[in-house]
């Protein structure tokens, strides 16, 4: 899931036309992102340079990401040194994975300076490097030192240095015979010996060549016959006119569930029909699809990391209780021996005496009358170890009644908290999570980080459209979904919520209309997709009218209860599908 070198030129291609462009603004939104809007005179353009280990990359974004109150330091000192600076070049060695943007930009004393900052889109040795014109390094946003790399040291004051560069092939400007004379050397797969003969390539564009090359099958590129190597040379022929062209056909490639796969700057035939191919306009737009979930995801992960420790230890400190509970439980359902053996011990008092150990006794209450035998204290009387067994039976049986009360109330708990997870998941701004941080605040699990901070304000629910014209609601949260459901609802209103899973309350608003079905299942979808079980194929999920759901005394937030609803399963909205029923106010 690399970008390699020629998807980078294909971006380099796009980046072009900000050149003469100035910085207008710097942010950081997580630790290894920066976003820089260039000024440009067809209007602001939005830059994402990203140094993730797994979602690499740079180019023209149209997301809006939200940035931190706080700015890192490394967005500090890059607004110090490129605020406005001017965009004079982009360049690119080779087809190697980095792109060189240069500025012309004013220091301190307001001197021109050309500066210059390196995105190396190298997989987890990915970085942003910023240097002056004599290569001396002024900081980069993942310091490497000598404990962490032997061969190449980032840090700032150091000249910067470019990674070590193999001996490969220029897929450009390399021959026939050159290609041929490097497959022959090899003894491995083709499509494996392709990645390590080229500049610049990608797995899944290896594969591809190998696909075509060879139909399908499976050969040692040193074994290749001369038709094999024909048709080769030709997918690689048309592959670079494709890109000289700027004909390219940027695919993605999904499951047949809607996972992410890969992607590339070619479309991809290799996998047939195990797989689904969506194909983009431009290199950036595939890349803003392809990563936009990942990343908002890993950004809401690194700004809740706390959260999310406290809700798996809560949890599982209450799943750990929940089973003891029950284990005493069922120690519980001997309690009628005890009673049964103080009966026994008062009918026979007369054949019993003190500093005897055990007894046996006709069991009046079998229909066989067989003996039991029962074990008693010699330190007592017959009456004392009567008692002693009728006191055991009356704890057991308040045990009883107080732990099925606890293991009810662990699980409505246990519940609770993987809604709280599950809404955590889904938190992809700072406010989502703010809001969530209170709700386990108010509830007793987590503390108030700042006394003296107000409590953050309460934000709307999600809103989407339907084609029909009927508006659909969707929570946020737990506290968002019992505001929307008793307070900002109709009576004559639909409710949804996933069948027996974790999910958002969903509410279809009636305004006097009568619903049709087509409504109902749209917003069955969303509900399914604002849930534990998006990823799923089939979805319960059932709806009744408002005025049939209830809220219990004291109950957790988000937990109601509700009557006279029907099921529908379903298959989930993918993130898309649902973005695109988004009310136009509340896409983000």
């Amino acid at each position: 899931m690399a970008l390699d070198g020629i998807y980078l030129s294909l971006l380099k291609k796009e980046l072009e036309p900000l050149i003469d462009s100035r910085v207008d603004r710097i942010h950081q939104p997580s630790r290894e992102e920066l976003v820089i809007g260039m000024r440009t005179r067809g209007g602001m353009k939005r830059v994402l340079f990203s140094a993730n280990a797994g979602s690499a990359r740079v180019h023209i974004t149209q997301k809006e990401i939200e940035n931190p109150q706080t700015p890192p330091m490394f967005c500090m000192l890059l607004r110090k040194h490129l605020s406005s600076g001017r965009l004079i070049d982009i360049r690119q060695d080779g087809l190697e994975r980095i792109l060189y943007f240069d500025f012309e930009a004013t220091d301190e004393m307001g001197d021109r300076v050309m500066l210059t900052l390196a995105a190396e889109i190298m997989g987890r040795f990915s970085n942003i490097i910023l240097f002056n014109s004599d290569g001396k390094i002024i900081d980069s946003i993942k310091r490497v030192g000598q404990d962490r790399s032997s061969v190449r040291t980032v840090l700032p004051g150091m000249i910067y240095e470019t990674p070590p560069r193999g001996d490969r092939l220029d897929l450009f400007n390399c021959s026939r015979e050159e290609l041929e004379q490097r497959l022959a050397q090899q003894h491995g797969e083709l499509s494996k010996t392709l990645l390590g003969v080229f500049e610049g390539v990608s797995p899944i564009f290896t594969r591809e060549c190998a696909f075509f090359a060879l139909r399908g099958g499976e050969c040692a590129a040193q074994e290749l016959d001369g038709e094999a190597k024909d048709r080769l040379w030709f997918f690689l022929d048309r592959i670079r006119e494709q890109i000289k062209s700027g004909k390219n056909e940027y695919t993605v490639v999904k499951t047949k569930e809607g996972s992410l796969k890969d992607f590339c700057f070619c479309a991809v035939h290799q996998y047939g029909g195990l797989m689904v191919t969506k194909s983009f306009g431009s290199a950036g737009e595939l890349l803003d699809h392809f990563y936009s979930e990942r990343d908002a995801f890993s950004r809401t992960k690194q700004k809740a990391s706390d959260l999310f420790r406290l809700l798996v230890t809560a949890s599982e400190r209450t799943r750990r209780r929940v089973e003891n509970q029950r284990q005493e439980l069922l120690e519980c359902a001997e309690r009628d021996k005890y009673r049964v053996y103080g009966d026994l011990i008062m009918a026979n008092l007369y054949v019993l005496s003190k500093g005897m150990s055990v007894c046996r006794l006709v069991d009046l209450y079998d229909e066989q009358m067989k003996e039991v035998e029962i074990p008693l204290d010699k330190r007592l009387t017959p009456t004392e170890n009567a008692q002693r067994y009728y006191k055991e039976y009356r704890k057991l049986d308040t045990a009883e009644k107080k732990l099925e009360g606890l293991i009810k109330q662990g699980e409505e708990e246990f519940v609770y908290l993987d809604s709280v997870l599950d809404a955590l998941t889904r938190a992809s701004t700072e406010a989502e999570i703010a809001e969530l941080r209170e709700e386990l605040v108010r509830q007793g699990y987590a503390k108030r980080r700042d006394t003296k901070a107000k409590p953050p304000k309460a934000l709307p629910p999600l809103r989407f459209v339907t084609p029909e014209g009927f508006v659909i609601r969707v929570g946020r949260n737990n506290t968002q979904n019992d505001r929307l459901t008793c307070k900002e609802s109709e009576k004559e209103d639909m409710w949804l919520h996933t069948k027996d899973i974790t999910g958002s309350h969903v509410i279809i608003s009636a305004q006097g209309r009568e619903i049709p079905d087509s409504v109902i299942l749209t917003a069955a979808r969303l509900a399914a997709c604002y849930s534990k079980g998006r990823e799923s194929s089939q979805v319960g999920v059932d709806y009744t009218l408002v005025k049939y759901v209830k809220k219990p005394n004291g109950a957790k937030p988000g937990m109601v209860i509700f009557t006279n609803n029907r099921t529908l399963y379903v298959t989930p909205f993918s993130s898309e599908e649902a973005q695109e029923l988004s009310d136009p106010r509340d896409k983000r």
